[in-house]
């Protein structure tokens, strides 16, 4: 039997969530590839499920000319083609009559006056009872009007004392610390805080919910989760793809903008945080916005000795050529925007103070992986490291063999230190690496993994979109970020640029233009990435 923590028998993982109640959804940006891709789909498998009542109805709105019967044809193509949907046709004729559309502009007073008809005759088809939940699938350059347009046609108040109205805002939440303030001064404008679902669908992964059930959940690890234990944190989001003709959008975020400040901040804060008094909304983000403001702020002179920037070269990344970033379409070709990010992060608090959290993240990297890596400290004294038999500095024993650890590239600093791993994805779990020793007459130690895999114990699990919507409709905002937390994780983030901005100009007063570091699409990213570490004693887990 392969090593593993088996489960009995494996649980319903849908047995805990309770049936919605009846709603309208309108979906802005219908026609579009989130909503077609996985907005839709994750709507159809809860229907499946029958964690959606028989009266919750879809109303899409896009710019494009297209009938309801356009739409769902539409809809039933897409979710053929995805692996993940179990297309059932007894399913689809019951989910197709649901799903309707309304063509109009984004701000367009007449559209939103057919929206609203449109809603009325809707709700009271199919009884609905006026619950009514918008979701902005839109550019974020929209978000402004639709919401002025949706107030403007009242359909922001509640129908009555039992129904609900509730908006769900896709990332990105602004650009900078400036534009978010202002966005989130616009939308409350019209809708009140707990009316505002602002959705970063990493915190709808399984794997990203256990962070917090592994560290609360479990006695023998809460106790060493703090600087007297552990040595550092990295955390790693890879793609290993480039930016596939999207070089457009691409150059307005780059990878600070589009995963540091939302994906990389959110796992930093869960693993990081400290304990809520309840696993509840206000509880839970209370504790990530303590968090956020723990973490230690930098002046812009600073910036380059915490914050790596990079661009990828030409390369191979997962067996696929890769252009150079400056030769993607769409990409200016003096770009200064980066494609990768590598920080190491400073929390000033109590649990934490003088363990650095290493962050990175970056196209066209070798695989693609997002993982959390928590590296505890060496045992106080070493019964191994000059062990008779056993040579650290070769990793071979007394009979020439190589051990197999220093075959793995692994030192005995290294050899000594136990890594928990916990993999939002590919191949969701969470492994322990520890100690032993491999047979043999001589004392040779080999890291041995503990191993906890979603698959094996659960079955694959369900989608993110599907466990954010569903919480949406119930009215659950936990896994939803707050104003004053985007505000937050944008002000850390703002400092960054700001460091960038005064560098660029630094380096271009009068001298040669600046020029960002470059890596090889396929590699893990710019030499400086791992001075960044190496200058602390430490390198790199996840290659």
């Amino acid at each position: 039997m392969s090593e593993g923590i088996i489960l009995e028998e494996a649980p319903d993982i849908h047995q805990q969530f309770q049936v919605s109640s009846p709603a309208l959804m309108v979906i802005f940006g219908a026609s579009g590839d989130l909503a077609n891709r996985k907005l839709l789909p994750a709507i159809y498998r809860l229907s499946q499920q029958r964690l959606l009542p028989p009266n919750f109805v879809i109303l899409g709105y896009a710019r494009s000319p297209l009938s309801d019967d356009e739409l769902r044809q539409r809809a039933r193509a897409s979710m053929l083609a995805n692996p993940e949907v179990e297309f059932q046709s007894a399913d689809w004729d019951l989910f197709a009559p649901r799903l309707y559309y309304v063509s109009g502009e984004y701000d367009d007073a007449e559209g939103f006056q057919r929206l609203r008809d449109r809603m009325t005759m809707l709700e009271e088809q199919w009884n609905i009872g006026g619950n009514r939940l918008f979701y902005l699938s839109t550019p974020p350059s929209v978000y402004e009007p639709v919401i002025t347009c949706l107030g403007a046609a009242g359909l922001v108040e509640p129908a009555s004392r039992q129904s609900w109205t509730r908006v769900v805002i896709e990332k990105p939440f602004g650009s900078d610390l400036k534009s978010a303030h202002k966005l989130n001064d616009h939308v409350l404008s019209v809708f009140n805080e707990e009316q505002v679902y602002r959705i970063d669908h990493y915190l709808g992964k399984e794997t990203v919910q256990n962070v917090l059930v592994f560290r609360f959940a479990n006695g023998i690890f809460e106790p060493i989760w703090n600087r007297n234990y552990v040595d550092n944190v990295q955390i790693t989001v890879a793609e290993s793809i480039g930016v596939e003709g999207r070089g457009g959008y691409y150059e307005k975020s780059g990878a600070l903008r589009d995963m540091m400040q939302n994906h990389l901040l959110q796992l930093v804060s869960l693993t990081a945080m400290e304990p809520p008094i309840a696993f509840d909304a206000k509880a839970v983000r209370d504790q990530k916005v303590n968090l956020l403001q723990a973490i230690r702020p930098m002046q812009p002179e600073e910036v380059p000795d915490y914050v790596v920037r990079a661009q990828y070269g030409a390369g191979t990344a997962a067996t696929r050529p890769v252009p150079a970033y400056l030769e993607e379409n769409g990409v200016d070709g003096d770009s200064t925007t980066e494609t990768y990010v590598a920080w190491r992060l400073e929390i000033d608090n109590w649990r934490w103070q003088g363990v650095p959290f290493y962050l990175r993240t970056g196209k066209a990297l070798p695989r693609k992986a997002s993982e959390i890596s928590v590296t505890f400290r060496r045992a106080p004294h070493l019964l191994f490291d000059s062990t008779d038999g056993f040579n650290d500095a070769t990793g071979v024993d007394d009979s020439g063999v190589r051990s197999v650890a220093q075959g793995m590239g692994l030192n005995g600093d290294s050899l000594s230190r136990n890594i928990l791993t916990m993999r939002i994805q590919p191949d969701e779990g969470i492994t322990l690496k520890t100690l032993a020793k491999r047979p043999g007459p001589s004392v040779n130690l080999t890291p041995v993994n503990l191993e906890f895999t979603y698959g094996h114990s659960f079955g694959e699990p369900p989608d993110a979109y599907q466990r954010l919507i569903l919480d949406v409709v119930l009215g659950d905002s936990t896994l939803f970020t707050r104003r004053d937390e985007v505000e937050l994780a944008w002000q850390r983030i703002t400092q960054v640029l700001d460091g960038w901005r005064m560098q660029e100009e630094l380096t271009g007063n009068g001298r040669k233009p600046f020029r960002l570091p470059h890596y090889p699409a396929g590699t893990w990213g710019p030499k400086e990435a791992d001075v960044l570490l190496e200058k602390e004693g430490q390198h790199w887990v996840t290659e």
